[in-house]
């Protein structure tokens, strides 16, 4: 049989089949994969109780009609499409506060999903696409995204801008008119939503004009529709917020604190995050660079040149495109474009931090790709794979060198400025709601210390969230400076003790109880008493500890009870009603043992707890 003789070219179609058919393949596993990865690296992350910005929202939602709280007015923020939403999770979520960090972590599963789908285009590379979307999940920069209710905001902003550079991109990549025109609508349509979302990415209008420049395009409608799009977004604005302005961060507004100085200052400093330099406050990035450890600072000069190298041959080659080099500056125009827009409308306000960085690392990633895309594509379609080898080395070691990185400063998130706050509220929920569910409602619980500084609207709003009934007055919160300041613990109390040291707060309901009425025989945690019964109880700041006894059964002639006071007789009760009750008067917050003794007992009782019988009910409170 003779050996059949395949051509270099049919070679090179065979081979890209296959790899295209395994690529097929890949779609559905690297989303497993990489949601799997995501719940990985973010598995320290958890919202048990909303604090700040977080319940904040929770209460416009909560306490607005639908229309006022998804098209806000008078405020200095118009994101109706966030809002809505936003409002739709809350009210799909309700009580379970736990599931916003699952969510989020999907969510950004998705997104990387789609970053990978988009750099494989660029790069004609599933193994290139999956290094983008590994490195942009582990990247610290999307600690707001999974950790706070608001990260929905970011993810949904993120995605519709890089949807417009995709778009715009193909735009320019078209050859087919009407195809190109449909993308182009497309971006249109996310543009607009994007501004709906958050009104920084209004400064990406500039990026469908340079467009419609490289294409030489006359047609109106593609000039007219980004055009109207943001002329509407304007008109929305006027009309609900009353400006167009964009608003600045901390309540600032952009006109007043914006300066040139404080601008090419935040720029650079972005410019650094991209490259994996921390070069802001510890409290924005978690830690500066120059507090971090020499290894990281030569991991990431590594990871650094790595990109130096690739982008170099990049500049190599489309140099020696000659007459066919005008589209690659094109579309290389359009990349930095839009990484300097998203870089300068968060640069103009009071601070960088880094979530704003993290939709220019995602687009400096798929930059990347489509530089390896362009050295490698002749290479692509001639099946010589291994030619690329050297560019995709090159690739791969970038990735390599920074996951350990992102890994260092992950592990420092603890020290960002609203982390601390965040797990200390997570905590307080934990050993709440988390511990007794709805069984907190209708109680007061007492805070025992104030140096976490709780507000008032976190006081007043910080337990409504777990309520179904939506009452306002679910919990009363009391702080005290200490245990003595209250009386004896009932059923309708929980007492909860800052713990600064570690952070967090402490359920300490059932030592406290123990601490202001200790049994010590024949005292039982119902209220039951036993025919000889002793317990130490501590005073109130009035020195009145108030006694009420019930018997429930019927009463006989002569049934009477004793009340010692440290051993001293100090109230005889002679029971005429079941329902006798007393009062005791010592020194304020004085220790005192009650030892009580009567001459009856309840008849054929089911149980018999102590050496003597149960006799009788007692609420005991000390004011």
């Amino acid at each position: 049989m003779e050996k059949m003789e395949f051509s270099g070219k049919q070679k090179a179609e065979a081979m890209q089949y296959q790899w295209t058919k395994r690529a097929d393949v890949l779609k559905s596993e690297a989303l497993i994969l990489l949601t799997a990865f995501a719940f990985v690296v973010n598995r320290h992350m958890e919202i048990k109780g909303l604090y700040m910005d977080d319940l904040y929202q929770w209460f416009c939602f909560n306490d607005n009609p639908f229309i006022a709280a998804v098209f806000t007015s008078g405020g200095t923020r118009f994101r109706a499409l966030y809002n809505l939403v936003a409002w739709t999770e809350m009210k799909l979520f309700g009580t379970h506060i736990n599931w916003y960090v699952p969510f989020n972590i999907v969510l950004n599963s998705c997104l990387a999903y789609n970053l990978y789908r988009m750099a494989k285009r660029f790069s004609h590379s599933a193994y290139v696409g999956i290094l983008c979307a590994v490195m942009f999940l582990m990247s610290r920069m999307s600690y707001y995204q999974i950790g706070q209710v608001l990260g929905l905001m970011e993810t949904m902003a993120m995605w519709m801008a890089l949807g417009i550079l995709y778009f715009l991109l193909e735009y320019l990549g078209s050859e087919d008119e009407a195809e190109g025109s449909r993308k182009f609508y497309l971006a249109a349509v996310l543009y607009f939503c994007v501004c709906l979302v958050h009104e920084r990415y209004m400064v990406l209008l500039p990026l469908f004009y340079f467009s419609l420049v490289f294409k030489l395009s006359k047609n109106w409608k593609l000039w007219a529709a980004p055009t109207a799009g943001f002329a509407l977004i304007q008109l929305l604005r006027f009309i609900f917020i009353g400006t167009i302005s964009p608003p600045g961060t901390g309540g600032t507004d952009v006109v007043d604190t914006m300066s040139i100085s404080s601008v090419l200052h935040f720029v650079l400093s972005q410019i650094a995050y991209i490259f994996g330099i921390n070069a802001g406050p510890e409290h924005l990035n978690g830690q500066n660079f120059r507090e971090a450890p020499l290894w990281v600072t030569i991991l990431i000069a590594l990871a650094d040149l790595m990109i130096a190298f690739l982008v170099l041959a990049f500049v190599i080659r489309v140099l020696h495109k000659g007459k066919k080099i005008v589209p690659y500056l094109q579309k290389a125009f359009l990349f930095v474009a839009f990484i300097g827009a998203c870089i300068v409308c968060s640069s103009v306000t009071i601070r960088v931090e880094m979530r704003w960085v993290y939709v220019s690392l995602a687009a400096a990633l798929l930059f990347l790709s489509w530089m390896y895309g362009t050295l490698t594509e002749q290479m692509a379609k001639r099946g010589r794979w291994v030619q690329a080898l050297p560019y995709l080395s090159l690739f791969t070691l970038y990735v390599l060198f920074m996951l350990p990185v992102e890994h260092y400063y992950r592990g420092l998130f603890p020290n960002l400025y609203y982390w601390a706050d965040q797990e200390r509220y997570n905590a307080l929920a934990e050993e709440t709601y988390g511990q007794y569910g709805v069984g907190i409602f209708g109680k007061t619980i007492y805070i025992v210390g104030d140096k976490f500084e709780m507000d008032n609207f976190t006081q007043a709003e910080f337990f409504r969230v777990f309520d179904r009934l939506n009452r306002e007055d679910c919990v009363k919160v009391v702080h005290i400076k200490d245990l003595r300041d209250i009386g004896l613990i009932t059923d309708d109390m929980l007492v909860v003790q800052e713990d600064p040291e570690n952070n967090r707060f402490q359920d300490i309901t059932h030592a406290a109880s123990l601490f202001k009425c200790r049994p010590i025989y024949g005292f039982y945690d119902d209220g039951w008493l036993d025919e000889r019964a002793s317990v130490q109880v501590m005073a109130g700041s009035t020195g009145e500890i108030h006694l009420n006894f019930n018997y429930p059964r019927d009463l006989t002639k002569d049934q009477w009870l004793t009340v010692y006071v440290n051993g001293e007789p100090k109230e005889y009760i002679n029971f005429t009603e079941q329902n006798e009750e007393c009062t005791i008067q010592v020194e304020p917050y004085e220790p005192v043992t009650l030892r009580f003794e009567s001459n009856f007992f309840v008849p054929n009782a089911l149980e018999k707890r102590g050496v003597t019988r149960l006799a009788v009910l007692l609420k005991m409170t000390a004011d």
